[in-house]
């Protein structure tokens, strides 16, 4: 009997423990539509507020983050790539690729306030709470624009020998970027503009997206072949790498779950558990949509937002197929916890 008794009770708590997996498997919880036309790049979460920024065409277009409803419309003249958000001062930072700017917009009201010049493409786009400044990556002329957002005037020029993809801040001085171009991470002094170290990813190459976890110091760089390269951010030794899904144009980092996320235009989002600083596995593979190659986290609900949509044929001379009008969307995916 003490047998049996001690069978059932392992049963159950294996019974439990798949239970429990399952239910903490990252899975597709909704789907934000959004029926207008354009292309998209970058989505940003506002994880102090109830606000989603979501790239689309010449405009941004501004979401409820848990219902998905629309709070505002944000139009541009050019094309919108990235979105930061300066919520002490209630403006926001649009960069538009072809207008070789970085358009300014009031939090409130959504009105355009400034047009900030920067190099050409500006691309991706972040906010260095070290410094207190606004940084645009600019691709076709390789460099990147600090921008001080308590006047919006450009304040430095930093160039480089590649295109810039995106950036991430240790939130003490220093600033990273992918130079896809280059396959190498380009260490920026945040008080004096300068390029204090550049280093290799390889076996990693055309880095696109990038994340940091500031406590441990570990860089997350997405590469075009199909790896993402963990990196120590203070020495710039490649700690390992992992495997991804093809296309990634985004990393996200779950501070709190001590998550990393690629975000692959193929059609997944591969899972990474930080275990330690040296130490990473991949948990899981999620099916999301082809196209889902950008990601925000929300630190706060730990929420992941992908855009995506559907697409025609790719024509001869198009980087990427067009998205077909009236059906782009954004997956909101959970974790289940």
């Amino acid at each position: 009997m003490k047998k049996i008794i001690i069978a059932i009770l392992l049963l159950s708590a294996v019974i439990t423990s798949v239970y429990a997996q399952k239910k903490a498997a990252y899975h597709v919880s909704k789907t934000f539509h959004i029926k207008s036309s354009g292309g998209y790049d970058y989505i940003t979460v506002d994880s102090a507020s109830d606000r989603l920024y979501v790239s689309h065409g010449n405009q941004v277009n501004v979401l409820n983050k848990t219902t998905g409803d629309s709070i505002g419309v944000i139009k541009t003249e050019k094309d919108v790539h990235g979105i930061a958000i300066v919520r002490q001062l209630g403006k926001g930072y649009i960069t538009n690729g072809s207008a070789a700017s970085v358009a300014v917009f009031d939090l409130k009201t959504f009105k355009i306030l400034a047009h900030v010049p920067t190099g050409m493409f500006a691309d991706g786009i972040l906010y260095d709470d070290y410094s207190k400044k606004v940084i645009s990556c600019n691709g076709k002329s390789k460099n990147m624009t600090f921008i001080d957002p308590a006047t919006d005037k450009a304040v430095a020029t930093v160039q480089l020998t590649g295109w810039p993809e995106t950036a991430a801040s240790d939130g003490k001085g220093k600033v990273y970027v992918n130079n896809a171009e280059k396959s190498e991470i380009d260490v920026i002094d945040a008080t004096t503009y300068k390029i204090v170290n550049t280093w290799p990813i390889a076996p990693g190459k055309s880095a696109s997206g990038l994340a940091i976890d500031r406590n441990t110091m570990r860089l997350f760089a997405g590469c075009d072949n199909k790896l993402l390269v963990v990196m120590d951010a203070t020495n710039g030794k490649v700690v390992t790498t992992l495997p991804i899904g093809d296309e990634c144009d985004a990393v996200g980092f779950d501070k709190k779950l001590k998550t990393v996320y690629s975000s692959n235009g193929e059609g997944t989002l591969t899972v990474i558990k930080e275990l330690s600083a040296n130490k990473f596995t991949v948990v899981q593979n999620l099916k999301t949509k082809a196209g889902a190659r950008t990601i925000a986290v929300d630190q706060v609900t730990h929420l992941l937002y992908l855009p995506t949509g559907k697409f025609g044929p790719k024509k001869a001379g198009e980087f990427r197929p067009s998205l077909i009008p009236g059906t782009f969307e954004v997956l909101v995916v959970s974790s289940g916890l």
